[in-house]
């Protein structure tokens, strides 16, 4: 009786560990999937007030990139690079794009590759090509690095901190960064070894470090993507000139009202 009791247990402990290396297996094989939601579509349906010229950018991998560009006065103002999150067309930031109409920038936002109907494959390294694909299209364009501030939206803030490390960019601008990816799956996956099975790492917090130009972080408290401690974290670790915009009602992607445009026109009019 004894023997088969033990059997029992046994065979119920290698069955949980059949299931949870199963699962890790299935993780390890889809965990693209997971990280980046191409046909995600929230925020849909707002009118775009603000005039562009759809751009096709060829990477250095030779994968064509739609995107956004508007030229308010490539002479007399600084450029924008937008650089999105994980999820979601371009249409998606109309509503933050609008507002850039009122004030004194030119931008650039790209869709990513696999994203807004482009080829190719996101993975962190691709998508360090792709931004840096555009750099090279806005230089082509005539704008110098020094007219050029970085901007991050989630996932867009491991591109952007990638790209500014130990350049002359004008600024950086940084909208709910996370800490690293690993840190940020901890969180929603605390009992899976994601440190082993990450492949895309984007590791922010040691390249925030390297950062020599004025940093704006901003982030709400009430976040429930990426914490808002990652975004303290990360603009503790920045370097001065530093600026913060925080909010205790905000989730993930933040609301553009009038205050955060503020602190968005604050932040470009002391750039030099």
């Amino acid at each position: 009786m004894r023997l088969k009791r033990r059997n029992f247990f046994l065979e119920i402990i290698i069955g949980i560990i059949t299931i949870y290396l199963s699962i890790l297996i299935l993780l390890f094989i889809f965990q693209r999937n997971l990280m980046y939601h191409p046909e995600e579509n929230n925020y849909f349906g707002d009118k775009l007030e603000v005039e562009i010229e759809k751009v096709n950018i060829i990477t250095s991998d030779n994968i064509n990139l739609v995107g956004w560009f508007h030229n308010k006065s490539l002479d007399n103002y600084k450029t924008i690079l937008y650089f999105h999150g994980n999820a979601g067309k371009l249409e998606n930031r109309i509503y933050k794009l609008n507002h850039f109409k009122d004030l004194d920038v030119n931008f650039l936002i790209i869709a990513w590759r696999g994203f807004s109907g482009n080829e190719g494959k996101p993975t962190e390294n691709n998508l360090y090509i792709d931004g840096n694909s555009a750099i090279d299209w806005l230089k082509k364009k005539g704008v110098v690095e020094k007219d050029i501030i970085i901007y991050g939206e989630s996932l867009g803030t491991g591109i952007a901190t990638e790209i500014a490390q130990n350049k002359n960019f004008a600024g950086l601008i940084l909208e709910t960064p996370f800490t690293s990816m690993v840190e940020a799956a901890k969180n929603f996956y605390p009992y899976i070894p994601v440190g082993l099975l990450l492949k895309d790492k984007y590791k922010n917090k040691e390249k925030i470090k390297n950062i020599k130009i004025p940093v704006l972080v901003m982030h709400g408290e009430a976040d429930q993507i990426v914490p808002f401690w990652m975004g303290k974290k990360i603009f503790d670790l920045a370097n001065n000139p530093k600026y913060s915009y925080f909010t205790e009602y905000d989730d993930h992607m933040m609301e553009y009202d009038s205050k955060l445009v503020s602190e968005l026109n604050n932040f470009l009019k002391g750039l030099n």
